[in-house]
């Protein structure tokens, strides 16, 4: 006989195991030269100083289980695993080390600081993707890719020189988001808006020469003014000019003339332009065309000057005056503000909120600033993206992500795509240093002369590329693009992304552009948006609240399957899951109890199906009862349902519906159901007829729950009996088949009629205080042939389940009992004299009754108070309405059993 499961389940015992198992025997692996379907899926890639988080677990889990059930249903199952080289953010980790030592890279230079970061990288790049495997993640290790590897890079320098080449990336000087403390430009959607407190400051700019101009407030010294509002009065030190609307009647003959820029000595012009809303605050707006995107592009329209007044550092450069050179700019700004209080130029101060962008990486404020940069023409791009979305051919889960997609793209600016690191993709453009030359090459291979002088005296451009322009080639680089791999062929286009809403622009939008502008062809099908992870308060989870979950201390303490099936069943499409932090019992058991249960009906069922070879349920087909049909027609339609659920991505669906057949269904119903069959209580066709059914239906459990939980259903399908061809292994066993033919709604309804029974027999023992081992007769009185003859055939299901000693099919005239309705309508009488103490359940019910009456007398005397109800509030008063008719539907009950008991005082 086969060694039996143990009586406990103990996760550690099999997970690391069974998972190198798998991986030893190559089911993970992708075969290109396979001519089944293909299904793909590449991971986003996390960066590669990252270590495993919740909302990694929740990302990981949702993609393993539908590679693993693409998998099971036959298809070529790819899932590309990988790094990202994350510029800023592992440029930040190693600054940050070496300063622990007493050095700047500037001490390193670029190349010992490059490789020092390759030294890191090397040290603990692997650590997230070998966590991966611990919680189960089944991808095709063999393909693993970081965004820095030589092929990739290849891949990044050819799409930089393609769109070079077609006029899609061109370098300018404009306005970008630039980060003091990272010293590098962003890309807008690197620039996140924070809602903050702040203030807003009306100045007042006198006019130069104020003679003739009617209207405007003045001065105690009688020059107008204009009043400018702004949330950053240091940027006043850089203002060039003033814009109102051409239409604005009040400031028509300002056009042209110009205002004293207060502090700084210098006069600005004010200008006309459309840009400007009238209405909104005084009509007039300050231009600082160095640092503001709005204030530039007014610039270029009216030829008003640009003057850069901050450092990368942010702070104030020689070109503001005296005292704020050298000023950091929270300090220029308290600064300023005391001066124009001083001079008498500060109107008024008011409370304002507003949106100020902060560097995603280091939460620094973000400074706009007039640079010169490397940008990708977008528009071009973007049409055909948007256009795959409005067709059908990307399509979002859920859907509502669409209408963001849609306004994203259509209001698309220019990504500027150049970043002052030293870690990452190095631009591929050369500067001939030749005297009056000045050529810029840009080449695929590193040139070592100049094409146009010949010299050789060449400059590579000293930035990098934004972390994201590689890796918005991940589904096509991956597979070796731009060579035409195999691997290309077979596996792009992919087929579904599992991401988070956060980067849908940042990545999934790029992705769709870059996949239709060199491939043809969008890069996958289908999006599912999985939700954030928070803690119980509402909270996301971060180093600084102190609020994560570890998923290996959940692994080690709970099992992975009991991880994957809480961040699975707990998280539906775009929605936010919640787990207590502090109680990890509470948010893991449930996770913990379902694996236990799984594990113990199938070590129950294997005990009792033996060594044999398989009884397939075909054979005994004649001998099978209500139940067994019963069983096989909720399997079917549980398959049927779990199947549905995933091809529409609802996979928080497709895992509780699988639980919920095999705990609600199989594990409390039908194996209690058959117990003595399988004993041979009821002759050997009987048993065999329950073995093949038990069988079968554990197996179509194990099946449709292993994407969810491969573990222990993998280790339980083991030891099932299987036909000699069966796969060798349930991770490449074949995805059940729902077979009509097995759905049988008379079954159903037969042994939905049995619950019901056996349900309402219960409740009425625990109403009345019956002993649990106290057997009670049953009276069905009036019932149908069908009801009786499925009561009849169960004799033994009422006695082993709800302690029914005997049935009988008849009134129940002067007996004293408990009694009950079923949905359909049948009538159950349980007797009780001989059973409880009637005496001493008649004076608890009175006792009860008098009890509740006094409650209600209370509550009636308040409800009549018309001062109480006139002065209470609302909520008040109808909670006490609530628990008036609370207790009245008691005092009924009561009250019904009380008179039910009395006849036999």
């Amino acid at each position: 006989m086969a060694e039996p499961l143990p009586p406990q389940y103990n996760p550690h015992e099999h997970e690391d195991a069974l998972y190198r198992w798998w991986e030893e025997q190559g089911f993970f692996q992708a075969d290109a030269s396979s001519g089944r379907d293909p299904y793909v899926i590449v991971i986003p890639p996390p960066n590669v100083t990252a270590v495993l988080h919740m909302g990694h677990g929740l990302n990981n889990t949702i993609q393993d289980v539908l590679i693993r059930w693409r998998r099971m249903q036959g298809r070529e199952a790819l899932w590309v695993p990988g790094t990202d080289h994350a510029g800023i953010a592992t440029q930040n980790v190693v600054e940050r080390l070496i300063a622990k030592e007493g050095h700047t890279r500037y001490d390193l230079g670029r190349e010992a600081f490059v490789e020092r970061v390759w030294e890191f990288v090397g040290e603990t790049g692997g650590v997230i993707l070998n966590q991966l495997r611990a919680i189960g993640a089944s991808a095709d290790w063999s393909r693993t890719r970081f965004t820095l590897d030589e092929s990739l890079s290849t891949a990044v320098r050819e799409v930089f020189v393609s769109l070079h080449e077609k006029g899609l990336i061109y370098r300018g000087y404009r306005i970008i988001n630039w980060c003091p403390r990272c010293l590098t430009a962003l890309s807008d959607e690197e620039a996140e808006p924070t809602e903050t407190q702040g203030r807003m400051w009306h100045l007042r700019y006198p006019v130069a020469d104020g003679a003739g101009i009617p209207g405007l407030p003045r001065l105690p010294d009688g020059r107008p003014y204009l009043t400018i509002a702004t949330t950053r009065p240091e940027t006043m030190l850089g203002d060039t000019g003033v814009a109102v609307h051409p239409g604005d009647e009040r400031y028509a003959a300002l056009v042209g003339r110009e205002l004293d820029l207060p502090l700084t000595g210098r006069r600005i012009p004010v200008v006309a332009d459309d840009y400007v809303d009238p209405e909104f605050g005084s009509g007039a707006v300050k231009l600082t065309p160095a640092h503001d995107p709005n204030d530039f592009d007014v610039a270029q329209r009216t030829g008003v000057a640009t003057l850069n007044v901050m450092t990368p550092e942010a702070t104030i450069t020689d070109d503001a005056p005296e005292p704020f050179r050298g000023m950091d700019r929270f300090e220029a700004r308290r600064a300023v503000v005391q001066a124009f209080e001083e001079l008498g130029l500060l109107e008024k101060v008011e409370e304002h909120t507003h949106a100020v962008p902060h560097c995603y990486r280091c939460d620094t404020v973000v400074e706009p600033r007039l640079s010169e940069q490397w940008f990708v023409q977008m528009k071009p791009l973007a049409e055909p993206a948007l256009q795959a979305w409005q067709d059908g051919r990307v399509r979002f889960h859920p859907e509502r992500f669409g209408k963001t997609y849609e306004r994203w793209m259509t209001n698309i600016r220019d990504w500027c795509i150049s970043r002052q690191l030293w870690w990452g993709h190095r631009i591929p453009v050369w500067y001939c240093q030749a005297e009056r030359c000045g050529e810029t090459i840009v080449a695929r291979q590193d040139p070592t002369s100049c094409p146009k002088c010949g010299g050789a005296a060449l400059e590579q451009d000293p930035d990098v590329l934004d972390t994201w322009f590689s890796s918005w080639l991940w589904p096509f680089s991956t597979m070796g693009w731009p060579e035409e791999t195999d691997d290309l062929r077979k596996f792009y286009p992919g087929d579904s992304l599992v991401t988070a809403p956060e980067i849908l622009f940042f990545w999934v939008a790029r992705m769709i552009m870059s996949g239709l502008e060199f491939r043809g062809d969008v890069p996958f099908t289908d999006v599912y948006f999985n939700g954030t992870v928070r803690d119980h308060l509402g909270r996301k989870m971060s180093k600084s609240l102190g609020n994560g979950i570890d998923p290996l201390v959940v692994k080690e303490r709970f099992g992975a399957d009991a991880l994957r099936y809480t961040v699975v069943s707990g998280s539906g499409a775009g929605t936010d899951q919640m787990l207590n932090y502090e109680n990890l019992e509470e948010a893991f058991g449930p996770g913990r109890n379902f694996a236990n249960k799984l594990w113990n009906a199938g070590r129950f069922a294997l005990m009792t199906l033996g060594d044999d070879a398989r009884i397939s349920v075909d054979e005994v087909t004649a001998d099978l009862e209500p139940m067994d049909r019963w069983i096989l027609s909720r399997m079917t339609r549980a398959i049927r349902d779990v199947t549905d659920a995933l091809e529409k991505f609802r996979i928080q669906e497709a895992a509780t519906r699988g639980y919920e057949f095999f705990w609600s269904e199989l594990a409390d119903w039908y194996l209690e159901l058959v117990k003595p069959r399988l004993r041979g209580d009821m002759g050997d066709a009987s048993k065999r007829a329950a073995q093949a059914t038990l069988a079968q239906a554990l197996d179509g459990a194990l099946r449709i729950l292993h994407p969810v939980v491969p573990f222990i259903t993998e280790t339980v399908w083991q030891k099932l009996p299987k036909p000699a061809d069966e796969a060798p292994a349930l991770i490449v066993a074949a995805w059940p088949v729902a077979r009509p033919e097995w759905e049988d709604d008379a079954a159903e309804r037969a042994i939905e009629e049995l619950q019901s029974v056996i349900g309402a027999v219960r409740n009425l023992r625990s109403e009345y205080g019956i002993a649990p081992a106290t057997r009670v007769p049953l009276r069905v009185p009036g019932v149908s042939d069908e009801v009786r003859g499925i009561l009849e055939s169960s004799r033994r299901a009422l006695r082993d389940l709800c302690r029914v000693e005997e049935i009988e099919f008849g009134g129940a005239e002067g007996e004293v009992g408990a009694s009950a309705v079923l949905r359909s309508g049948t009538e159950l009488f349980v007797p009780l004299a001989g059973v409880i103490d009637l005496d001493r359940e008649r004076a608890r019910l009175r006792e009860e009754i008098t009890r509740i009456d006094g409650q209600m007398a209370g509550t009636e005397k308040k409800l009549s108070n018309e001062s109480f109800v006139a002065r209470a509030p609302e909520n008040v008063v109808n909670y006490e309405r609530e628990k008036l008719a609370s207790f009245r539907d008691q005092r009924g009950k009561l009250a019904e059993k009380l008179a039910a008991l009395e006849g036999a005082a």
